[in-house]
């Protein structure tokens, strides 16, 4: 298989199914990629490109209940379910996996693998860490209330996003109604399942508890890449990381803000490519 060339791939979730863009040769080694909250599978896109290039097969994962991954049939986004989802993943694969995780995904990837000692060579992780700063999820939880209601052009969709992500408004907004679905109103929404962004599920007292007790559980290597202006991750989360989880490596993303690129969380491949040659490398 072209390590460039993409393929659309099913994976087990816990009692649904999650679907995949997939570069690289089948039987390279693993990384998996799961992105933040509110987007999708293509957030990853750049990066999955270049480490399926690189010889490993590159799998870019839409969570549950966005992109084309199956919604919860019983609403169930809570923290827990999502860490069910990679856990259940992970069973799939008879070798060490490496997670890449950002914000919501870099969640799931941390406790999933707390769940399943060994199966994990790595687990990078942008942004994340068992303390969170709630003030800073106040950015998301605007943005996701802006966007309940649809939108009606791709223009406004484009203008909210920037608001949010507070970068430049994109020029070329094309490619961004790919990450949207067209309601029976006539309306454009985000390609998610809207009880995904619910208040009750956004920074509840109960994720800081079991993000804690997976820091505390997971003995497979963990970098965190923090991103300098981080609204999200301080001095006192990553701390708290270190003392939890002795392991952790911190690499600091300069000049970024918590979803690292905004839309194109690709920054820090690089590193990533230092890391997986380090903990997964392909084999010669």
């Amino acid at each position: 298989m072209n390590a460039l060339a993409q393929a659309v791939v099913e994976l087990p979730g816990d009692g649904l199914t999650l679907r995949a863009d997939a570069y690289g040769p089948d039987d390279g080694p693993p990384v998996l990629f799961f992105h933040g909250g509110g987007q999708s599978r293509r957030s990853w896109t750049g990066a999955a490109r270049r480490i399926g290039a690189a010889g490993y097969r590159a799998l870019s994962v839409d969570l549950r209940g966005h992109g084309e991954s199956d919604w919860a049939g019983d609403g169930d986004y809570l923290l827990d379910a999502f860490g069910r989802d990679v856990a259940t993943v992970l069973d799939a694969f008879d070798r060490p996996v490496v997670l890449v995780g950002a914000s919501r995904g870099g969640q799931a990837a941390l406790l999933g693998a707390s769940r399943r000692p060994g199966k994990v060579a790595l687990a990078m992780l942008a942004d994340v860490a068992p303390l969170l700063r709630d003030e800073g999820v106040d950015d998301m939880r605007v943005f996701f209330a802006a966007s309940a209601g649809g939108f009606a052009s791709v223009d406004e969709a484009a203008d909210t996003l920037a608001e949010y992500l507070h970068l430049p408004r994109r020029r070329d907004v094309a490619g961004l109604e790919k990450t949207m679905r067209r309601g029976d109103d006539g309306r454009l929404y985000w390609q998610w399942d809207p009880k995904t962004v619910s208040p009750a599920f956004l920074n509840p007292p109960s994720e800081g508890i079991a993000l804690e007790q997976a820091a505390a559980r997971i003995k497979d290597p963990v970098v965190l890449v923090r991103a300098e202006f981080s609204t999200i991750v301080t001095d006192e989360s990553e701390a708290l990381f270190r003392r939890l989880t002795p392991q952790l490596e911190v690499v600091l993303a300069r000049g970024v803000g918590h979803m690292v690129t905004g839309d194109r969380n690709d920054a820090f491949a690089d590193t990533l490519l230092d890391y997986l040659a380090r903990h997964s490398p392909v084999a010669a």
